[in-house]
This record gives structure tokens, sequence and C-alpha cells, in this order.
């Protein structure tokens, strides 16, 4: 394995699993949120520098009786500061419909504990297959959208990504549902896209999401682009700008951070294929790379396993 010199690191940054991160910046922290294990419904860790990570522990400790008590069904967490606290969406399993769907907890701080007092999904497309991978999204004017996929790839359906309003709180939904007019159409994606993340820059809305079967090396990350809020998206003709190599297998569940003006990294998970050999398996470590923007165009810097230098402070 490759060693970091000063000021620089080596992938990944958070060994174990710890699949579809999220990461937000809070008082000069960095709080990351990720898909359960066989310990922990929802994950977390802080690090100052998103380099050196704390060990994880527990965010999700209370869930509603919607939910079952204990399963692998507890997914792709993403949070929100608002007025309420700390917003957590997330995806979860309801019981009775037998579909995902999208559910909210709520903390007082970044690092939880999160509590779930509801007595039905946040949001289902049960007629879709269900609906998972919930992302909060703030645009210029200060209004609140949430971004998801319907997870029609457990029925034979294809995967659409949506958006709809969300109050200032984020507590409740507002307005419509918007099918944002992006889909697995491309050969690469195969039968399914999900884990929506939407930025904006330059005024462009960059909307990033993954594809493909999420245990194999065809997983990988890609993009559309739009003008306005409510597209429609077209993809990237480079997609995808993510993709297996031969340090990292299966790289996606991505989430973006701004570190500096301008200065953008990428977070995202993939299995290590140095230590598991061709096959998939072992654990998803979240990885770190630069995320670079040019002429309306993106590209990672990776996957990398370095040595390479650190974010700026």
């Amino acid at each position: 394995m490759p060693s970091a010199g000063a000021g620089e690191f080596v992938n990944p940054v958070l060994r174990g699993n710890f699949a579809d991160p999220h990461v937000i910046a809070v008082d000069g922290k960095y709080f990351a949120y990720a898909t359960g294990n066989l310990t922990y419904d929802i994950q977390f860790s802080t690090s100052s520098d998103l380099v050196t990570w704390a060990p994880t522990d527990e965010a999700l400790t209370k869930r509603p009786f919607w939910q079952p008590s204990s399963s692998g069904l507890t997914w792709a967490p993403e949070v929100a500061q608002t007025s309420a606290g700390f917003v957590m969406y997330y995806t979860a399993r309801d019981v009775q419909a037998g579909k995902q769907c999208l559910a909210i907890a709520v903390s007082a701080k970044p690092e939880g504990p999160f509590a779930d007092s509801s007595e039905k999904p946040f949001l289902c497309q049960y007629d879709l297959g269900g609906s998972i991978d919930p992302s909060p999204f703030v645009d210029t004017d200060g209004k609140r959208y949430l971004l998801w996929k319907n997870d029609g790839n457990c029925c034979g359906m294809r995967t659409r990504l949506f958006m709809q309003g969300l109050s200032d709180d984020g507590l409740q939904l507002v307005g419509d549902v918007k099918d944002l007019g992006v889909e697995n159409d491309r050969p690469w994606e195969r039968n399914l896209i999900e884990g929506p993340n939407l930025i904006l820059q330059d005024d462009v809305y960059y909307l990033f999401f993954s594809a493909n079967d999420y245990n194999s090396r065809n997983y990988a990350a890609g993009y559309a682009t739009s003008d306005t809020l409510f597209g429609p998206y077209k993809d990237a003709a480079e997609n995808p700008i993510l993709a297996s190599d031969e340090t990292a297998a299966g790289p996606g569940g991505q989430t973006m951070v701004e570190v500096r003006d301008g200065e953008w990294w990428i977070l995202y998970h993939a299995w290590d294929t140095k230590r598991i050999g061709d096959s998939i398996g072992g654990e998803r470590s979240m990885w770190l790379d630069e995320l670079v923007f040019e002429g309306g165009r993106v590209r990672v810097e990776g996957p990398d396993v370095g040595p390479q230098q650190a974010p700026r402070a």
C-alpha cells in the first residue's frame, strides 16, 4: 500500500463498510453518514479535514413501528440543517407494503441521536416500486427540495429521478412532484439509476447519480445537466465519469463537498479490488477524490489510490 507524505493522503479514507456516504460541514467539522452495517442502522463519523475519520457510531436511535425492528434495509441517509435542527432523510422498509420508502428523523445535533416518530413513510411511490435514496437540495433563493428515485428495478420497471419542494423546516413536502427527465436508458446504466445529488455551479445544475448493479464492477457514477432547476436534464456524453479500475471496484453512492470557493471533492464508496481480487465482496469503504468543473463538464480525478494532495483547509 502506498504511504502518504506531508499534506497528502491515500484512499480509502475510511475503511470498513461505509456505503452511500453523505457529508455535511458544520462549524468547521465534517459529519459523514452512511448506510447501516451489521452493527448500526445508520452510521456516522466525523473529521476535521475529510481525510482522517473517527470510528463509526450509531446515528439513528429511534425508528417507528412501520419499519422492521432489525434488517439490512435501512439505506442512504442524507442530512440537512434547517430551523427544525438537523433533518435526516433516509430509506427504510414499509413492512406492511413490502416496499422501500423515504423516511425522516430529526436531531438537535449533527451527530445525533436522530429520532423518527412517524406513523407512516414520508414519501413512497408504491405504484412505481417504492422510493429510495433521498437527497436534499437548497437553491439560490433559499427554497428547499428533495430528490429521490423510484425503486422500479425491484419490480421490472424503469427507474427515474424525481424532485419535490420542501417546507422551510424541511419536515413537509410542498408543491407537485417533478419528473427530472432522467432514466436508465443508456447501456452503461443497465437496469437502474439511483443515488441522485444536485449541485449548482456557474449557473448550471449538475445532477449526479449512480447506475448499474452495486455488487458488480459495472457500478459507476455519471451526471446530467440543465440550465433550470426542474430540467429536463441531459445526460453527459462522457458518462460514466467514475468507474472501476484496478484498485477500486463498483464506485458510486457519491456525495460532493465544496471545501473552498470552487474547490470540490467527491466522496463515494468502492470495493477494494486489491484486497478481494477479481470477485466482488468484502467491504465498501469510503474514498475521496477531487471533482473538477471545466467548460460545463465534470471529471473525477480518480479512483486514485494515491498518494495525492489533501484538500486545502
